[in-house]
């Protein structure tokens, strides 16, 4: 099978611009099905915009971007919802609807863009939820009565409602605590071989890098530098890179990781 039928998101010759600001130019960026890639950059590299860019929520100045196969700013807006509906975003801060109840949120898709009936979306709802790892009373409490760890697994379930082909995770373990995001990575890699999904992640966990990721693709100078496996980033000639991956905080994850993996093999 060829590179290109392997490719779920194909992103080409992007620019994104904000007035007289460009954050990307001619930006490049390949995503293959059943991967985990992760996306990093220095402050202001536009990972977030990158991100917000392939699920339609920014059109870009320039360049193409092909979910699925299809070129999204070629569909109108409506023609645009069934290819959206095959993707789920976990956004930064978790953007779940503070008014309601956390299975109230994951029910919303179901019934606004599955078409359930209420008492459909509440069943399967419950099932999300479990899948997120939250205990089944969770589902009753609002927004504000959960933790930080409970909110992004909230988020999770709301985000796995329609049952996502892609699944979108901004900054996902940012503010959590290290056991808390650990966990957290490890749900994900279980969500990913047990429901086939392919996962684009915005992240700056090292400890993330070094332990879930297929590919990490390193934004700097408006475009993406290098997409790669890990060990191949690690080793690019670039001063952010070297800074970022050698620097105190890499060589502790990289050492963790190595751990990690003497143990499983033991």
């Amino acid at each position: 099978m060829s590179a290109a039928v392997d490719n779920i998101i194909e992103v080409r010759g992007v620019r994104n611009q904000f007035g007289g600001q460009i954050v990307h130019d001619a930006l490049d960026l390949d995503v293959r099905r059943g991967e985990i890639l992760a996306v990093v950059g220095g402050s202001g590299t536009g990972k977030s915009v990158l991100l917000r860019t392939i699920v339609g929520l920014n059109r870009p100045r320039r360049g193409s971007v092909r979910v699925f196969g299809t070129e999204l700013q070629a569909l109108s807006p409506a023609a645009q919802r069934p290819l959206k509906r095959r993707c789920g975003v976990l956004f930064q801060q978790g953007a779940l609807f503070s008014s309601l109840t956390v299975a109230e949120n994951v029910a919303l898709p179901l019934i606004e863009h599955a078409g359930l009936s209420a008492s459909e979306a509440r069943e399967l709802a419950a099932l999300k939820i479990a899948f997120a790892g939250l205990p089944a009373g969770a589902g009753a409490k609002m927004p504000a009565e959960l933790s930080g760890g409970m909110v992004k697994r909230a988020a999770l379930a709301r985000a796995l409602a329609l049952d996502p082909e892609i699944l979108f995770l901004d900054e996902p373990t940012a503010g959590l605590d290290p056991i808390g995001a650990a966990g957290f990575d490890q749900l994900i890699l279980a969500l990913r071989a047990s429901l086939n999904l392919t996962v684009f992640l915005v992240t700056h966990d090292l400890d993330t890098l070094y332990t879930i990721t297929d590919r990490v693709a390193v934004l700097a100078q408006k475009r993406v530098l290098v997409n790669a496996p890990l060990a191949t980033v690690a080793a690019t000639d670039d001063e952010w890179i070297h800074d970022y991956f050698h620097g105190p905080r890499g060589r502790a994850a990289r050492h963790a990781a190595g751990a990690s993996s003497e143990q499983r093999k033991n």
